[in-house]
C-alpha cells in the first residue's frame, strides 16, 4: 500500500495457477509453469481467466448478458455495447420475467458505472438462470415461472457479504 493524494491505494492481489491466464486493461497476461503472485495497483479492469465468457461460451440467455456487461467493463466506448445489452435484458424478462430482480442489479451496477459490480450481479443471474433451466428439464410442473420469481426474488442477491464491489 501507498498513500497517493492523500488517499491509501490498496493493491489487488491475485494468486495465478501455472498456465492461468488475466486480463489487465486490454492485455492479457499468461503465467509460466509455476504458481505466481501478482499485486496490480491502478485503475485498469482486471478480469481472471475463470471469469472470461466468449462469444462461444455465452451460450444462454443470462450467460449473453453477462458477455455484454464484460465487454462494457473492458472497452473504453460502451455505448454501442449498451444497446445490445438493453435489448438483450428486454429478450430475458419477455422469456422469464422472475428475472427482473436479478437484471435490476445489474442494469443500476452499469448505469452507476460500477462494471465489476454488475459483473458480479450477472454471475448470479447465471446461477438463477440455471435453478430456472433446471426446472424446466427435470420436467418439474410443480413450480410456475411466476412462483418463483416470487419465492426467489425476495433474496435475490441481497445477503451478499460482499455486496459493494471493488
Amino acid at each position: 500500500t501507498n498513500m497517493d493524494g492523500g488517499g491509501l491505494v490498496m493493491a489487488l492481489k491475485v494468486e495465478l495457477k501455472p498456465g492461468e491466464r488475466i486480463i489487465v486493461g486490454d492485455s492479457v497476461i499468461t503465467n509460466d509453469n509455476q504458481r505466481t503472485r501478482l499485486f496490480i495497483e491502478g485503475q485498469a479492469p482486471i478480469l481472471r481467466e475463470k471469469d472470461i465468457l466468449t462469444p462461444a461460451t455465452a451460450d444462454t440467455p443470462a450467460k449473453r448478458i453477462y458477455l455484454a456487461v464484460q465487454l462494457m467493463y473492458l472497452s473504453a466506448d460502451i455505448e454501442k455495447i449498451k444497446d445490445d445489452y438493453f435489448t438483450l435484458v428486454n429478450d430475458i424478462i419477455r422469456a422469464a420475467p422472475s428475472t427482473i430482480p436479478y437484471v435490476t442489479k445489474v442494469s443500476n451496477s452499469i448505469l452507476g458505472g460500477a462494471f465489476y459490480k454488475a459483473l458480479k450481479e450477472a454471475k448470479k443471474l447465471i446461477e438463477y438462470e440455471r435453478t430456472l433451466i433446471g426446472h424446466v428439464q427435470a420436467g418439474s410442473t410443480g413450480i410456475s415461472e411466476s412462483e418463483s420469481g416470487r419465492r426467489f426474488a425476495a433474496g435475490a442477491g441481497s445477503d451478499d457479504p460482499d455486496e459493494g464491489g471493488r
